[in-house]
């Protein structure tokens, strides 16, 4: 078997405006004294995704400046105000034709989700063909993993803030879940208050 760190890409999505922060981009918070953007494409490194592609949006010019995001792969979408699925169709796109076999999908606002997560989640892929997903006490979460052969299907179905959801739900049989709830803690900086999980 060929290096898994080679054929598993990781998809970042970091396009969001941060409407319910007043307009503050998630990607620009401050975490552990960094961008929230880079401190994420950090996690899918470390968890063992090469390589990272990273979508961006609100203030995307901003946040290349100031992130460290050297050996990305930047994806700039234009469409971001349309919500999450417009970033993971930018995102799925951009890795035709890289090799990868499969995509591990992450959310810039879950810092409580780190590289032990990530690395669970790829040690189940198996093929192309692979669905597995993080689970806390059960439920369905991030990060996500993708097999290239659901990469189209998905795609044609992430419209407005769904993302993958529906796909998902019509595929739930085949989905492996992977318990993360004992490493990881999937809560979003959505708000204000949820500015405080930040360090």
């Amino acid at each position: 078997m060929t290096d898994t760190h080679d054929q598993i890409a990781g998809l970042l999505l970091a396009a969001g405006g941060g409407r319910r922060l007043g307009g503050r981009p998630k990607a620009l918070l401050t975490h552990r004294g960094r961008p929230l953007v880079e401190y994420a494409v950090g996690v899918l490194r470390a968890g063992g995704c090469g390589p990272v592609h990273v979508v961006l949006g609100a203030r995307a010019d901003e946040v290349r400046e100031r992130a460290e995001l050297d050996g990305c792969v930047i994806v700039e979408n234009p469409d971001w105000a349309e919500g999450m699925g417009s970033s993971l169709r930018a995102g799925l796109e951009s890795l035709a034709g890289t090799g990868a076999r499969a995509v591990v999908v992450s959310l810039v606002d879950q810092p409580g989700i780190g590289a032990e997560a990530v690395a669970r989640v790829i040690a189940r892929h198996q093929d192309e063909s692979s669905l597995v997903s993080a689970a806390y006490d059960g439920v369905r979460g991030h990060p996500v993993l993708f097999g290239a052969r659901h990469w189209a299907g998905i795609a044609a179905g992430a419209v407005g803030d769904q993302g993958a959801r529906g796909y998902l739900k019509t595929h739930e049989e085949t989905i492996t879940l992977v318990e993360c709830g004992d490493v990881a803690e999937p809560y979003d900086i959505d708000t204000e208050a949820d500015l405080g999980h930040l360090e």
